[in-house]
């Protein structure tokens, strides 16, 4: 089935570089990064710990390494992360948490991904040696599960201030960092300049290939360093993938704005079909949700009658489909699939 998709949907993931990216990849100086040698790594490096206001950065090979090891890093076996249950650590990362960090975490029923102080205060474990100790607040921005969702600069500052209250270190999950950011018009480092670490995707919206940069305390990174190794994360002449998110940073972020608004019109469309129920709250970024039970399909059905015909979108849920705007579809193409969307519905 994957031959015949024409539309992609499924994923921000499915993009592929832009020729003006693989011309800078081709074009790129390397040298061995684990020695430090290769300059288009160090400076992609540079330029990410300064984007988000921390003391130094590293390339990994994914967003999940990132997040695996920062978990690892401000915890110890039994400590528990105060997160929303829509995160990705949750949902999407193989149970990592637990094999590789051996930590609980403590889920929140936020709004669309997003909770308050107060959530985050009742959370917090009492000094006790039978409960586990409260250790680490993560955060996901913006919250895939969630539709997309931007949390607010001040809701985020306000959970920060309750983790430090609480004595917890503080991570960003920064995947779509980014379309946060060209949606609200709020700096990049202001959103996560605050946190112990944090992080972007070259992939996804920035349409790189491979690899995320995580950022943090010149000690934290260096201990980072430590666990990328172990974790078999460690590159050599990885400056091919470096140009592409130098490219990236320099091509791709403003237009981000594009697929915030294909995804408004997505939305909008989907709205006035019949047997399409869209949730009540607007689309921020990239990322629409809906669902499809009044069609009398399944999610699964839905799916696959989608990629019947040619379109590619996914199932989250029995009911719930998600689509994704990205670099790779345009306007006319949220047209193409809005049209055969309408196909099916009938």
């Amino acid at each position: 089935m994957a031959s015949k998709i024409a539309l992609d949907f499924f994923s921000d993931t499915k993009t592929r570089p832009t020729q003006g990216m693989r011309a800078a990849m081709m074009a790129a100086e390397v040298g061995d990064e684990q020695k430090g040698e290769d300059p288009t790594v160090i400076r992609l490096c540079e330029r990410v710990a300064e984007l988000l206001g921390q003391e130094d950065a590293v390339l990994l090979p994914s967003g999940t390494m990132c997040n695996q090891i920062a978990l690892a890093l401000h915890c110890r076996p039994g400590d528990e992360v105060i997160c929303d249950r829509t995160s990705h650590i949750v949902n999407s990362e193989g149970g990592g948490p637990a094999a590789l960090a051996g930590v609980m975490l403590r889920t929140l029923d936020g709004e669309r991904g997003i909770f308050g102080s107060e959530a985050v205060a009742a959370a917090v474990r009492p000094a006790s040696r039978y409960v586990p100790r409260s250790r680490l607040l993560s955060v996901e921005q913006t919250n895939n599960f969630g539709g997309g969702s931007v949390w607010p600069l001040a809701t985020l500052r306000a959970v920060l201030a309750e983790a430090r209250k609480a004595g917890l270190a503080a991570h960003m999950d920064g995947a779509r960092l980014l379309n946060a950011v060209v949606a609200s018009g709020v700096p990049a480092r202001d959103f996560a300049g605050g946190f112990d670490s944090a992080w972007i995707d070259l992939t996804k919206g920035l349409g790189g290939p491979v690899g995320a940069v995580l950022a943090g305390s010149r000690d934290f990174i260096r201990e980072v360093w430590r666990l990328k190794q172990r974790l078999g994360g460690a590159m050599r002449q990885s400056g091919f993938l470096a140009a592409a998110g130098l490219y990236a940073l320099d091509h791709h972020v403003e237009r981000l704005a594009e697929d915030h608004a294909n995804a408004r019109r997505l939305a909008m469309g989907l709205a006035g079909l019949p047997g399409i129920r869209l949730p009540d709250a607007p689309v921020e970024t990239n990322i629409v949700f809906f669902d499809v039970s009044g069609t009398g399909l399944t999610a699964e059905g839905f799916v696959a009658a989608c990629g019947e015909r040619g379109l590619g979108v996914g199932a989250f849920g029995p009911s719930s489909v998600r689509m994704v705007t990205h670099l790779d579809v345009g306007a006319a193409d949220v047209e193409r699939a809005l049209e055969i969307i309408a196909q099916i519905a009938r």
